[in-house]
C-alpha cells in the first residue's frame, strides 16, 4: 500500500535523549517511536477498527531495528485490511501460546517420572540418605526408562507388570517386589493429589514369582558362638577395627548403626547409648553393659577427639568403611555361611530367648522392632529400660562364658507353664 514520507532514521533514533515526560517519534502510516523518562524506546503502531482508535505494540528498539518495525507495521496493515483487528488477533495468539505452554506443563507435571520426583522429594527426609539412595538408584534403572515419560493416570496394570518382568528376567525377584512397592506409593501419592483415579499395583498382586526367604547367616549353637568370640578377641588388626568387632555381639545393633555411632550419643557414665534407628526413625537406647562400657572407655583415647566412634582408616571425618567388620570376620575364618554383621542380631535374638529366657517383647524392643508390650502400648525409648539394661548386662556376661568356656549350666528366667 503507498506509504508517507517517511521521516525516521536509525540514527536519530539512537540519539534521541530521555525527557522528563514520555514523548514520540513519527515514522510514516501510523508508526512511531515513544521514548520513556527512563530512555526506553518502543515502537508503536496506531491505527483504527470498528471506528476506534488504537494502539499496537510492536517491540524495543535496538531489538527491533526501523526496518523491521516498518515491516511488522505493514503485516498488521494487511491484517486490517482483511477486516480483524490486528491487536485482537495478537491478543488471541498469545493466550493460544499460554494455554499451550500450560497444556504442556500440567502434561510434564503429571508424566510417572514427575510424580515419582516430587513423592521421592516428599518422603526422602524422613529416610536414611543411603535408603532413599537405594530406592531412587531403582527408579532411574529400572522404571524411569519404560513408564517415566507416561501419564500417571494412563498407566495400568499391564504397563507396570511389563516393567517387573524385565527385572524379573534378570533374575531378581526381590529387586522386582520393592520396584512393585515404590510403584504402588508413587501411585497412591498420585491419587492423593489428583493426578490418578487409582492405584493400579493393587491388580497385580500375586503376579510376580515370590521370593525365598533369605535370613542373615548366624551362629546359635553356643560352643560354636564361644569359638567365633575366642576368634574376634585374638583379632590382631586396627583398634578401631578390634573394638567394633568386640562391640558388636554386645550391642547387636544394625550394621550401620554401629559403624556411624557417635561420641555425642555416648553416656558412659551411665552406660546409655542414644540415636535414631535407621530404619524406622525412631529414637532408641541401647544399655550398655560394663563389657561394653570398658570396650569404648579403651578406645576413647584413640578416636575420642572425633566425631565418630569408628572413623575411617582414610580419613577420620568419615565413618568406617561398611565392610570393614565383614572383611575382618572373614579374615578371621568366620565365613559367610557362619555369620555376616546383621548376624549378631539373629544370635542374639535367639540366645536371649532360648538359652536365658528373656521375654521376646524385651528382646524385641531392644532390637528396635515397632512392637507393643503385653497391654498393647507402643513402646517408646524408655520402655523397661531398667529390665533391658538388667538383661544387656547377662547378655554380656553369658557371652563372657560362653568365649572362656566356663559357662554353668543355665535355667531360663521364664516361669514355667502350670499344666
Amino acid at each position: 500500500m503507498p506509504q508517507t514520507a517517511r521521516r525516521l532514521t536509525d540514527a536519530r533514533i539512537r540519539n534521541a535523549s530521555p525527557r522528563e515526560k514520555s514523548y514520540k517519534l513519527y515514522d510514516a502510516a501510523g508508526l512511531y517511536v515513544e521514548v520513556s523518562p527512563a530512555g526506553g524506546k518502543l515502537w508503536r503502531w496506531k491505527y483504527r477498527f470498528a471506528d476506534k482508535e488504537k494502539r499496537l505494540a510492536l517491540g524495543r528498539y535496538p531489538a527491533v531495528a526501523l526496518a523491521e518495525a516498518r515491516k511488522r507495521r505493514d503485516e498488521a496493515e494487511r491484517v486490517l485490511s482483511g477486516g480483524e483487528d490486528p491487536g485482537a488477533l495478537r491478543r488471541a495468539e498469545k493466550e493460544a501460546q499460554r494455554a499451550g505452554a500450560e497444556a504442556q506443563r500440567i502434561k510434564e507435571v503429571n508424566r510417572f517420572e514427575s510424580v515419582a520426583r516430587e513423592w521421592y522429594a516428599v518422603q526422602s527426609g524422613a529416610w536414611v540418605p543411603s535408603h532413599g539412595e537405594r530406592i531412587f538408584r531403582r527408579l532411574e534403572r529400572d522404571v524411569f526408562p519404560y513408564i517415566g515419560a507416561h501419564p500417571i493416570a494412563e498407566l495400568g496394570a499391564p504397563e507396570v507388570l511389563g516393567v517387573l518382568r524385565r527385572i524379573e528376567a534378570r533374575g531378581a525377584r526381590e529387586t522386582a517386589h520393592r520396584a512393585l512397592s515404590n510403584i504402588s506409593q508413587v501411585f497412591r501419592y498420585a491419587v492423593a493429589t489428583g493426578r490418578a483415579d487409582a492405584d493400579p499395583t493393587r491388580d497385580l498382586r500375586g503376579a510376580l514369582e515370590p521370593v525365598r526367604a533369605a535370613h542373615h547367616a548366624a551362629l546359635t549353637d553356643p560352643d560354636r558362638v564361644g569359638a567365633m568370640l575366642r576368634a574376634l578377641a585374638d583379632y590382631r588388626g586396627t583398634p578401631i577395627v578390634r573394638a567394633a568387632l568386640r562391640l558388636a555381639p554386645l550391642v547387636f545393633v544394625r550394621p550401620g548403626e554401629l559403624r556411624r555411632a557417635r561420641w555425642e550419643e555416648m553416656d558412659l557414665e551411665h552406660g546409655r547409648w542414644s540415636f535414631t534407628v535407621s530404619k524406622t526413625r525412631q529414637e532408641h537406647i541401647v544399655p550398655l553393659a560394663q563389657q561394653a562400657v570398658d570396650i569404648l572407655r579403651e578406645l576413647e583415647p584413640v578416636t575420642g577427639g572425633g566425631e565418630w566412634v569408628f572413623p575411617g582408616a582414610r580419613s577420620r571425618s568419615r565413618p568406617m568403611s561398611e565392610n570393614a567388620v565383614l572383611y575382618a570376620l572373614r579374615g578371621l575364618g568366620v565365613t559367610a555361611e557362619d555369620m555376616t554383621g546383621h548376624g549378631f542380631r539373629a544370635l542374639a535374638r535367639t540366645l536371649l530367648d532360648e538359652a536365658l529366657g528373656f521375654p521376646p517383647h524385651l528382646i524385641e524392643h531392644q532390637l528396635a522392632h515397632r512392637v507393643k508390650d503385653p497391654l498393647g502400648r507402643a513402646y517408646n525409648r524408655t520402655a523397661h529400660l531398667p529390665e533391658r539394661a538388667a538383661m544387656m548386662q547377662r547378655w554380656a556376661d553369658y557371652l563372657d562364658e560362653l568365649r572362656t568356656g566356663e559357662r554353668p549350666r543355665v535355667v531360663p528366667i521364664r516361669k514355667a507353664r502350670r499344666s
